[in-house]
């Protein structure tokens, strides 16, 4: 397939066209007061969402360049989300602002790398603006306040998540998985959890219930796949003397 090619302001303007379209349909859902937002989905119902970067990943663009725009902005929401896990629509609110006032500039002859430099050195005077106002959380009631409205003002889901906190701590893990019943619960697991167990049936202690369950184990970490236990023979003899069991926790 041959490629298409564009340069110069053509390219620049193209590519802010697209990245416009994307933020005019994300930028909607803004703040605990945002609207929704309705999507058509390939399969299935419509989607009804207020998550900006779940708006932007549905939205493509039949024009090449400025669906490059759009998605390149598309990153940057999906990229906030991986990072923070919240504020997808005002990184695309500001990414859009910094593109179009950055192409002004540029067209105007102002140099391009000189005006990265200066994003760059207000980006770092920004966050140290914001931690400066920033107000600390503090007790349950405040995560609750902050937990309801990212829960767009569902009262029982943040006094869910503000408990939860509550029990794990700020450094804590929580996951949050769609029920099958009509009600909301909070479950706490002590230790760390798995979603795959032991790889052989071999490995049971308990064939009644189907557990291996070790205690006061040794714990080998391997970040890769054990494929010999060659190289393992001088920790496994250590492990053996030790009259321990071990459970190793691999690829």
């Amino acid at each position: 397939m041959a490629k298409q090619m564009m340069f110069d302001m053509d390219a620049r303007q193209a590519m802010l066209d697209g990245l416009s379209k994307l933020a005019a349909a994300v930028k909607v859902t803004l703040g605990p007061s945002g609207r929704n937002v309705l999507l058509q989905k390939s399969f299935g119902g419509p989607k009804v969402t207020k998550d900006g970067v779940t708006v932007s990943k549905e939205i493509d663009l039949p024009t090449p360049f400025e669906n490059m725009g759009a998605k390149m902005v598309a990153q940057a929401a999906s990229k906030t989300s991986d990072v923070v896990g919240d504020g997808t629509t005002t990184a695309t609110v500001l990414a859009e602002a910094i593109y179009a006032a950055g192409l002004k500039n540029v067209t105007a002859g102002a140099d391009a790398m000189a005006i990265r430099r200066g994003i760059e050195l207000a980006v770092e005077a920004a966050v140290e603006s914001i931690k400066a106002q920033a107000t600390p959380v503090k007790g349950t009631d405040d995560l609750k306040k902050v937990a309801t409205v990212s829960a767009n003002w569902d009262a029982e889901i943040g006094e869910l998540l503000a408990r939860a906190f509550e029990k794990v701590g700020a450094e804590g893990v929580i996951t949050v998985e769609e029920g099958k019943g009509l009600e909301s619960e909070l479950e706490v697991v002590d230790g760390m959890q798995f979603d795959k167990g032991y790889i052989s049936s071999y490995f049971m202690t308990n064939p009644t219930t189907m557990e291996c369950i070790l205690e006061d184990a040794a714990i080998l970490l391997h970040e890769k796949k054990i494929s010999s236990l060659r190289d393992l023979v001088g920790l496994l003899e250590k492990v053996a003397s030790s009259a321990k069991p071990l459970l190793i926790v691999a690829e």
